[in-house]
């Protein structure tokens, strides 16, 4: 299910934000201007159906950090108070997350994230049907038959509904939206310091999604050698390092891989290879999987590389929007052009007023 639309609201610099999202999307601007947020906002969509949202928000600070902390809009009650929300629709379903801070008294889990709404919805038309909506502790849901079932067992309040009522014979609606959810994939990080494993021999098993942190490169490269588009992976590395070939190797069920490099008289190990190559590789195998997920994210792919690297990479993400749609965060002008130029991609340049991230109009004519 293609994602048609994707809101934010007061997260982090993102005091409210509403945009469609195109088979290929690109947001750019500047650092600091909230790129990587809005890339987070759609992580948390993920981790709500996971059951790991509280975890994540953990890992920047908890809830109270991670809300918009400007100036409250006019019309909004000073009493009221402030609430992250996502929201994404879908072909023909929509979910929207809202949470806030733990009301007192808080014991010792404060900084959790406490979910005060949650509503799942399937659009008709002009019409939608509510198929399940959550207020606090409050929920119901439409069953296989639509007959409406509310809970009177208490659910986790730091933690979405989708990660605590997911019997797909009951609510089947619910379950789809799940699992399409926990398909899609985001990649920010490749470790790439001496000790990370993706630069080590590995123990290999087939593996047609690379790890979120790139740990599984040698097995991801060998999996798409040999039952992906191999003629592809090896037409790319030529593409981005002309003259050069990639070498797999599996050895007593270890993997690992080395370059030939034009005018070295040996290949270098993955230990010798820089940082930009190494993140460069990583791309490829995110791009190239032989198990291709509806969504993609890639948040500032363009980090360590050459910029004579952009150019095929815009060319690599093209081809992989064609299985499965493709979101882009960069501040590499060059990138987004390739991507405009490449796969027709939907430009969506920010900026920063007044410390809150907002669209702005593009210059068609720059």
């Amino acid at each position: 299910m293609p994602v048609r639309e994707l809101w934010i609201e007061n997260y982090r610099s993102v005091q409210a934000l509403r945009f469609p999202l195109a088979p290929v999307t690109v947001v750019v601007g500047p650092n600091g201007s909230g790129k990587t947020n809005v890339y987070r906002a759609l992580q948390l969509l993920l981790a709500g159906a996971e059951g790991t949202l509280a975890r994540t928000l953990a890992e920047e600070g908890g809830m109270p950090s991670v809300l918009w902390a400007g100036p409250r809009p006019k019309s909004a009650p000073k009493s009221a108070p402030v609430r992250l929300t996502v929201g994404v629709r879908l072909e023909d379903l929509a979910y929207e997350l809202s949470c806030g801070v733990v009301p007192p008294p808080q014991g010792p889990f404060s900084l959790d994230p406490d979910v005060k709404e949650e509503t799942v919805w399937v659009h008709e038309g002009k019409r939608r049907h509510v198929v399940a909506e959550r207020k606090s502790q409050s929920v119901f849901a439409r069953d296989a038959e639509g007959h409406r079932t509310t809970f009177a067992a208490q659910l986790w309040s730091s933690e979405s509904v989708l990660a605590q009522l997911s019997e797909p014979h009951r609510f089947p609606l619910l379950s789809a939206l799940r699992a399409e959810l926990l398909r899609w994939r985001f990649y920010h990080h490749f470790r790439t310091d001496p000790d990370s494993p993706l630069r080590h021999a590995q123990v290999g098993v087939r593996t047609p999604a690379l790890a979120h942190d790139g740990r599984d490169l040698a097995a991801a490269l060998m999996t798409i050698d040999n039952i992906g588009d191999d003629r592809g992976l090896h037409a790319a590395v030529e593409s981005a390092f002309p003259g050069s070939r990639l070498e797999l190797d599996s050895e007593d069920g270890r993997f690992s891989f080395r370059m030939h490099m034009p005018g070295l008289m040996r290949p270098l190990e993955a230990t010798e290879l820089s940082d930009g190559t190494l993140r460069y590789l990583c791309l490829l195998a995110a791009l190239l999987s032989p198990r291709p997920p509806p969504f993609l994210a890639l948040n500032e792919p363009e980090t360590s590389l050459h910029p004579s690297l952009l150019e095929p990479l815009g060319r690599l993400i093209a081809t992989a929007s064609r299985q499965g749609q493709v979101f882009v965060t960069t501040h590499a002008q060059e990138l987004a052009t390739a991507l405009e130029k490449h796969a027709g991609a939907s430009i969506l340049p920010l900026r920063k007023d007044s410390g809150a991230t907002e669209l702005e109009e593009r210059d068609e004519e720059r």
